[in-house]
């Protein structure tokens, strides 16, 4: 099954991860610039990333679909599109309402295309190193901070945030629409799906009903509650622990190309050991640094901390692809997995409000970082009660 344009496919949907993530967690970058020229509140400008998160969420159920029936092309060339004119209409908007709607819905719906149809093409191409490439597939997301932020805060040494935006959208369209070209259907699934008899394999309605997904499902939105807070707020815990603000953003750019790293180290381990005991022991990882945040204080301490946190975290994200292809086959997956997704991200979406809020009525980090933990544990034992994988016929499936 394994082909050589596998590895094409690998490539391609890195990069499209890599400019649609990196565009919309961009907006750190232009937050100051963009509450300085127009007077907009800076939690009002922040609300666009959770309306991002939400329409990415729901964008992946759809797109997943969408790739099932039509292929990932479609799919890839829809998400260009809308992430260029998602940027071009954030750059020209007048009003704080105006500019929610185009970064957080367009880019939003963007991102969701090119994360779970992307990353379940991919899978679907490959029967030796599946996790290897869908980590890979995901590392390009990984890649986003030390890319188009840079990027984007180079344009603003020279030009208003509004200029920046828009070339950032014109260079969007110029990438990622030839890219999108270059993506197709593996052979075997066509073929597979010509020749299967009807009700040989399971329908979307079934498999989104079945035990096994409730259980990814499940595992995935904790998951993402349990690490979203910790992310989102690591850089302004690390100054209320006293370290100076460059060094907490050092922190968190750590953070980050641990997570690199980790996607690499548990791809290659699912593949040799099987993707559900790493996710456990991945799991497991996530929630013990996540409790180590509590006593960390110097910035070796957090240095430390944060390697371990974001190798976890980073790992652990690819492998739900793997074990949704592993359970229900390449024909549904996109709709599987992009389901399974669109609940995660409404963790992600979640998490950093509920840090906040606990920060505001408690005046400290701690309670973010022991429900979190919390959370964390809880994922560790629903992954344990994923069903053993396949030689699964449909019928062994049942419902939830």
């Amino acid at each position: 099954m394994e082909r050589h344009y596998g590895w094409v496919i690998v490539a391609v949907g890195a990069l499209m991860g890599c400019i649609g993530m990196g565009s919309m967690f961009s907006l750190a970058v232009f937050l100051d610039p963009i509450a300085t020229g127009t007077g907009w509140s800076r939690a009002g400008i922040s609300a666009s990333m959770t309306v991002a998160f939400l329409a990415m969420g729901f964008g992946a159920f759809f797109w997943g679909w969408v790739s099932d029936r039509h292929g990932p092309r479609i799919v890839g060339i829809a998400g260009g599109l809308l992430l260029g004119t998602g940027l071009v209409l954030a750059s020209q908007a007048q009003s704080l309402a105006a500019f929610q709607l185009a970064y957080g819905l367009f880019l939003g719906a963007a991102v969701g295309a090119f994360f779970a149809p992307i990353m379940a093409t991919a899978s679907a191409w490959f029967d030796r190193h599946r996790a290897l490439a869908v980590s890979l597939v995901s590392a390009g997301l990984g890649m986003a901070p030390v890319t188009v932020a840079p990027f984007a805060q180079w344009l603003l040494t020279g030009h208003d945030w509004r200029t920046a935006q828009l070339v950032i959208g014109l260079v969007a369209w110029v990438i990622l629409l030839p890219a999108a070209l270059l993506l197709r259907r593996p052979p075997v699934l066509a073929a597979t799906a010509a020749a299967a008899p009807p009700g040989e394999s399971l329908t979307a309605r079934q498999a989104l009903g079945s035990r096994q997904f409730i259980a990814l499902a499940a595992t995935f939105f904790a998951c993402c509650l349990a690490h979203a807070g910790p992310i989102f707020h690591v850089v302004s815990y690390a100054m209320v622990c006293g370290l100076s603000a460059l060094a907490a953003v050092s922190v968190y750019s750590l953070q980050g190309l641990a997570g690199l790293g980790g996607r690499l180290l548990l791809g290659v381990l699912a593949d040799r050991y099987g993707a559900k005991p790493v996710l456990i022991g991945g799991l497991m990882l996530q929630a013990l640094a996540i409790g180590a945040f509590l006593p960390a204080r110097s910035l070796g301490e957090f240095y430390a901390v944060a390697a371990l946190f974001g190798l976890a975290y980073g790992g652990v994200m690819p492998l739900y692809a793997v074990l949704a292809r592993d359970y229900f086959g390449p024909r549904i997956m996109g709709t599987v997995f992009g389901a399974a997704t669109m609940i995660s991200c409404l963790g992600m979406a979640v998490g950093p409000a509920i840090g906040g809020w606990i920060f505001d009525r408690f005046g400290s980090y701690a309670g973010m970082h022991l429900a979190s933990l919390a959370v964390g544990l809880g994922a560790v034992a629903v992954a344990f009660t994923f069903p053993p994988l396949p030689g699964m016929r449909p019928e062994r499936f049942r419902p939830a």
